[in-house]
Parts: C-alpha cells; structure tokens; sequence
C-alpha cells in the first residue's frame, strides 16, 4: 500500500459502521451549554469542524460523522445553540461508484449565489482503490440550506489525479480562491496544500501555488502532512492554519502567515512557523486538537473551532475511533497582531481572563502562584464556576482544573484541591466599571490588584472580563 493510502488505512473491510471505543470520563463534566455560554466538548463525535456565521444571522456547522457515510448540517442563532440543534441529513454517499465509500471533512459555503458542500470521498469495495480520495461538492437547489434539496455539482478539476482532499475557499481583494492539500506527484509526503484562484466553484483560473510540503519534525510525525487548510484575514495579515502529522494526539496545528498586501501566489510571501501553533495538552485533557475552522461569537470576538479527544491512548488506527468531538474558544492576539492560539482549554464552560482595566494585565496562576500579569496566554485563563447561591463562583486556572482559587486565614490567595469550602467561594459584585470578587469566607474582603491577597471591599480593584 502507498504511503499517502496508508495515512488513511482503516485496516480491514470498507465497510462504513460506527466504531466502539471506551469514552473516559471528561475531566470536567460537559453538560448541556445555555444559550449564551458554550461548554467543550461543544458537539460529540463530529470531527473536521467547520462552523461560520453567515448574514442571515445563524451559525452553521457541519462535519466528518464517525461512519463517514453521509452530509450532515446543523444551526442555531448561537454557537452555544449548536450543541442541541437539530441536524438534517444532506447527503449520503452512493450505492456504488467514486462517492460510495468514506465520506471526509465537509465545508459548506456560500459562492456565487449559491449554496455548496465540498468535501472529500471514494469509491466502496475494499482493497486500496477505497483511498482513491477526490475532492466533490453538492449544491442546494434553493435559498435555505436547511430545507432545500442537495444533488452533486460535479468534481473538483485538480491538475494531478491523485489524493486530494479538504479543500476551502476564501475572497481575498475581490479574487476567490480555492485551497486544498493534495499528493503531488514526485514529491514524497501525504498532502501538501496548494492555492490558485476560481474560474467557478470546481475549476481553477490559473496554475496552483504550492505553499508548504511538510519537513519539520512535528509535520511528519507518523505521516508528512499538510491538510485542512483555513484562513483568518486580521490586522493586515493573512493567516492560513493547517493540520500536520498523524491523526492521533500528534495531530497538531500549524501557521503560515502572508501580508494582507502581498501576492498571495507567490510561495515565497508565505512564511511558516517553526513551531506547531496548536498542540495537545495533557493538563488540559484534550489530545490531537487540528482541522480547525474561524467563526465569531455573538459579541463579534474570534473564536478558534477545532476537534479533539478526551483522551491519548486508542486501540488500532485511529480514524477508527468516534471520539473526535468538535470544541471551540476565544482566538486572542499577541501584541504584534498575530493570532494566540494558547492551548486547547479542556471540557467545561468556556474560560475567561479577567483584566486589570481595559488592555491591563491579567490574573495569572504560574507554577501554582497566583499573581497579576506576565505568563503564557494560558496562565491567565480561569473558568468561573457556579458555587453555592448568591452568584457565587469558585476560580480554576484551566492549567490546574482540579484546584481553585483559596482565600487563606492570612488574608492571602493561594491554590488548593477543589472542595466544598467557602475559602474557595466569590461572590461577584457586579458594577458599571466591572466586576469584584468578594470572599465568602470573610466578607467585606475582596480580591486585591496584586491578585495574591484580599483587601478591604472598597480598596479591591475592579475586574473586567475578556
């Protein structure tokens, strides 16, 4: 079997059937999201998220479902909202021909007035011709995605007849492009990605670009890949994500980054990061985070989607575990504008960072040391909790998930086990500057600008939420 077959290989038969796979407990439990407040993992067993809002005011998501055997979308006025949405089906694959078998990494879009799915498929049958993967896209024959119906537009017209999949597109100063990882022949990695600007939805107007071949360590861990391309246009800069390695918990993120100015089929105005951008993280519980999409929330924020697992052990290949749920959070900048993706966040309610005025610094937790400041994106990032009534919250630095936030009989803020303590209650006084964190424990006392002690109530610095 060829290496790029292989990178896909599902062992066995083709048969498309769901796959059981112990589900450990998550490390915080995930239940239902309210309306306004998304929990991780946002949708189950729905990998290769992609989620956009569109000008009809509802957030859409579709994905690769674990039996790959058909099209799925759902929607809602919020992304917290997608988690119950009813989902229709699209599409299915074929009794028999090139779109029969595997059913890969849908994207909806809408271009030229119209409503299409591109995503990836083969042939059924068993043996290798099952990896003969080609990139396709239905198209809805009318304005609502959601009640239309769905018939196949054609194939995408690649200038080499080979693997190719997880195409995007995107309008960059009035020119649509097309983007898609693909096996060039005479180069040895399983995909790389490649860029050239629309005729129409499935034919290109010029040669392709190719932007990156994987060579870096953490691009070719068990397979060289470069996939699943998406595009962020932000503070004069275009930056393109894409996927790298083998689809366990070495899967990870990458970055390559072209001035908004620049000729964008140039491969020499790309650059790339010498380091993975997004990986897994083992405090955080979430392991092969990748094939991500951009998408805003309500307020208007960028937010990162993405899947990725409870867990890092899985029995045989893992494109045979179910388990790769589709999760997002906030995408935050670094002062030179470039996108932070920090670290996945793990499961639970969405965190936040809780600053010192508007752009001020923020509480952190290094090394289990509360204090106001400095750190990695990912110190500063605490979830609040529900405890008790009253509006009480407890603080847990999504580094340290199972300690919180514990006033201490000396008046100092310190890190502790999770408990039912009132040294670890806040009751939040919320006020047109911001917010205070009071101790339940002594009241009056509320958390100081330093961040490591309690102060008097009235001296306590006011907090804002970011």
């Amino acid at each position: 079997m060829t290496p790029y077959l292989s990178r896909r290989a599902f062992v066995a038969a083709s048969a498309l059937l769901p796959m059981a796979c112990k589900t450990p407990p998550p490390q915080m439990a995930a239940g239902p999201a309210a309306q306004g407040a998304p929990t991780n993992p946002l949708i189950r067993q729905r990998a290769d998220a992609q989620i956009f809002r569109h000008d009809d005011g509802f957030y859409y998501m579709t994905g690769s479902v674990p039996e790959y055997d058909r099209l799925v979308l759902r929607r809602s006025k919020t992304i917290a909202g997608l988690t119950n949405a009813e989902e229709r089906v699209l599409w299915r694959h074929l009794p028999s021909g090139p779109m029969s078998g595997f059913i890969w990494a849908p994207e909806l879009h809408f271009f030229d007035g119209r409503w299409i799915v591109y995503f990836a498929a083969g042939p059924s049958g068993g043996g290798e011709d099952v990896f003969r993967i080609r990139t396709y896209a239905v198209v809805c024959d009318g304005p609502d995605p959601m009640t239309g119906n769905w018939t196949v537009l054609g194939q995408f017209q690649s200038p080499w007849d080979s693997f190719n999949l997880d195409s995007t597109i995107f309008v960059h100063r009035g020119t649509s492009y097309f983007v898609w990882a693909q096996r060039e022949p005479g180069i040895e990695t399983n995909s790389n990605l490649y860029i050239a600007p629309m005729a129409g939805p499935l034919t290109l107007a010029a040669a392709p670009a190719r932007l990156t071949v994987p060579t870096l360590d953490w691009e070719i861990q068990g397979f060289k890949v470069a996939e699943a391309p998406a595009v962020l246009a932000r503070n004069g800069r275009l930056f393109m994500t894409y996927s790298a390695s083998a689809t366990d918990a070495r899967y990870c993120l990458g970055l390559l980054t072209a001035a908004d100015d620049a000729d964008i089929m140039d491969p020499r105005a790309w650059s790339k990061s010498p380091e993975p951008v997004f990986v897994t993280n083992r405090a955080t519980g979430v392991y092969g985070p990748g094939h991500n999409s951009f998408t805003v929330d309500e307020a208007g924020r960028d937010i990162l989607v993405y899947h990725g697992r409870d867990y890092e052990a899985i029995e045989g290949d893992p494109l045979f575990d179910p388990n790769r749920h589709t999760r997002v959070q906030r995408l935050y900048f670094k002062a030179d504008g470039s996108p932070d993706f920090g670290v996945p966040v793990g499961n639970g309610p969405l965190p936040v960072r809780l600053l010192r005025g508007a752009g001020g610094p923020a509480l952190t937790c290094r090394d289990g040391m509360l204090g106001v400041g400095g750190g990695a994106l990912a110190q500063s990032q605490f979830r609040m909790i529900p405890s008790g009534e009253g509006g009480m919250v407890s603080l847990a630095p999504i580094l340290r998930p199972s300690e919180r936030v514990t006033a201490k009989p000396d008046g100092s803020l310190g890190m502790a086990p999770a408990g039912n303590d009132l040294a670890q209650a806040f009751v939040v006084l919320t006020e047109p500057d911001g917010i205070r964190f009071e101790s339940a424990l002594k009241r009056g006392y509320a958390v100081s600008a330093s961040g490591n002690s309690i102060v008097p109530t009235s001296a306590a610095p006011y907090w804002l939420i970011d």
